[in-house]
């Protein structure tokens, strides 16, 4: 009979990934299917079944994914002080199919009640999985960027189907069928979690065995009870955008007086690692901005502006709007990740510093792909399919330089007792880029409620333009000051 592990044997593997690994990466493809499939949906869904104007749909688009990551840093202290990483991904995942559930019976009347339990349910979710695949690896295994960056490309598989089969079912079939797909296989998550956590040893336990189980079962369950009161005023908020702006002004200046906080149980060298971290993730919040308006601008951007021929095959912009990333992530994720362990093996990999400036420079080369679709158009205001493609294809390197380097030197930098919540300050730093994503959104599409197709092309790819420009400063930026973040890191590579 097969023993469990403990923490040291499983971090002790043998190959380029844990076993472990594999568990977490099916759950986590299945539940990004779910979320993937939603956010997809959102704006379209806005615009042509809510009917809200463009700029408006923007907005609230980036008000409830700014919902949606700030409460990862609620998930991520919960699971740090009270439930553990196991329980709050479980409760996430109820709260997930609940929502899609409310969603599937009415999308219309119910809308807002559906994404206020989506919104609670991914904060406690998705940090917490992430965190959990961090613990598989010793402080300084070199394996870890290439362990996320397989992770990574788990999520994108789940991105891809969903993105592409809920827009399309929506569109074509029943968005009431859409929604509840993505309920379907956030269950099917759940269960691969349930039917392999064992092997995790003591990963994600509760950091209050400690207390007797009365004890711990009441801060437990006042936790589950006190988000299910949050529903209401969640709900409002995420309906009202103007709730938003409040919400956002009073988050993060609450979370670094709470990171100060903290900061005073650390050493100084400690605190330094942390401060490197703060700077990684202000750059995020630069990065998400741009990156995010492939679920707001450039959804609407592909309904409005580009045809349905790709290399001779109909397909539906939309879907290749949601899905063309995660496909490219699928392909190239792995091989990028072992690419970075062939070259730590020659000490030539670039530091994540210089990997994250490469991020940039690699989202600036993307925008002004998507600028110059504008030179492809017809007289219509109708452009390449294949060029946004393309776009995409680009804008994926600047993703993987970034986004799966970034969830490892989270849990590089941050003590063990702070690693949920500098994970949830990771993701909140992802709300702040989606609150600006949906600003930036929205300052396109203002002027051009009632304007042609092609006076829409313009205002859009103009916006495109200037995005580019300001990711090609931050990218030079972040380079140029390398050499002090590296100092502050210390011996984390």
């Amino acid at each position: 009979m097969q023993t469990t592990q403990t923490i040291e044997e499983i971090q002790n593997f043998e190959g380029k990934y844990p076993k472990q690994l594999w568990y977490l990466f099916f759950s986590e493809m299945w539940e990004r299917f779910c979320f993937y499939g939603m956010r997809g949906m959102l704006t379209f869904f806005m615009v042509h079944q809510l009917f809200m104007k463009e700029d408006v749909a923007n907005l609230q688009y980036g008000a409830t994914q700014a919902f949606v990551y700030a409460f990862t840093f609620v998930g991520g202290l919960f699971a740090d002080k009270i439930l553990g990483y196991r329980k709050s991904l479980f409760w996430g995942g109820i709260m997930m199919i609940v929502g899609s559930a409310i969603l599937a019976i009415d999308p219309k009347q119910f809308f807002f009640l559906g994404i206020a339990f989506t919104v609670i349910g991914t904060g406690f979710f998705k940090p917490n999985i992430s965190t959990m695949v961090g613990t598989l690896y010793k402080a300084n295994d070199s394996r870890r960027d290439a362990g996320f960056s397989l992770f990574y490309s788990g999520i994108n598989i789940g991105a891809l189907l969903g993105g592409y089969a809920c827009i399309y079912i929506g569109k074509n079939y029943s968005w009431n069928l859409a929604f509840g797909l993505a309920g379907i296989v956030m269950t099917i998550s759940l269960v691969t979690f349930l039917f392999t956590q064992k092997s995790l040893a003591t990963i994600g336990l509760s950091p209050l065995l400690h207390l007797q189980d009365s004890k711990r079962k009441l801060y437990e369950y006042a936790t589950y009870i006190g988000t299910l009161v949050a529903i209401p005023l969640i709900m409002t908020m995420v309906s009202n955008p103007e709730y938003t702006d409040y919400f956002m002004y009073t988050i993060g200046p609450v979370t670094l007086l709470y990171l100060a906080y903290e900061m005073r149980n650390f050493s100084l060298q400690e605190n330094k690692k942390l401060i490197a971290a703060m700077v990684f993730i202000v750059f995020s919040i630069l990065f998400w901005a741009f990156f995010e308006q492939s679920g707001g601008s450039l959804s609407l951007f592909a309904a409005n502006n580009l045809d349905s021929d790709f290399l001779g095959i109909n397909l539906d912009p939309n879907g290749v709007n949601n899905a063309a990333n995660s496909l490219f992530v699928i392909i190239f994720a792995p091989l990028l990740g072992l690419v970075w362990v062939w070259l730590n093996t020659r000490k030539a990999e670039p530091n994540t510093v210089v990997k994250f400036g490469l991020g940039f420079l690699f989202l600036a080369l993307a925008f002004y792909t998507f600028y110059f679709t504008r030179f492809f158009a017809n007289l219509d205001g109708m452009t390449s399919l294949e060029i946004f493609t393309l776009a995409y294809f680009i804008i994926t390197f600047g993703e993987l330089c970034l986004s799966p380097i970034g969830l490892s030197i989270m849990t590089k930098l941050s003590p063990v007792k702070l690693q949920g919540v500098m994970m949830g300050m990771w993701f909140l730093a992802s709300a702040y880029g989606q609150y600006v994503a949906g600003i930036l959104g929205a300052g396109m599409s203002i002027a051009n409620e009632n304007a042609t197709k092609a006076e829409k092309l313009i205002a859009y790819t103009d916006g495109y333009q200037q995005l580019a420009i300001y990711a090609l400063i931050a990218g030079i930026v972040l380079i140029a000051i390398s050499p002090i973040i590296r100092k502050l890191m210390q011996e984390v590579k």
